[in-house]
């Protein structure tokens, strides 16, 4: 198990059970980052990463 996982897991514990648009990831994300500006770029990756996940040359 990565150190990340655990982040991971109480994600899924607290949060688990509910249903969230992509609008509002979006939101929590750039709220994120507005209070984190050096995570801007791996949480681009992030973005982007789930963005494409249908896509098969990516």
């Amino acid at each position: 198990m990565y150190f990340t996982d655990r982040g991971i897991e109480e994600l899924e514990q607290r949060r688990g059970d509910e249903q969230v648009t992509l609008d509002w990831l979006a939101e929590r994300l750039r709220a994120f980052v507005d209070l984190n500006p050096d995570f801007e770029v791996p949480i681009d990756r992030l973005a982007t990463f789930l963005a494409r996940d249908d896509d098969p040359d990516d």
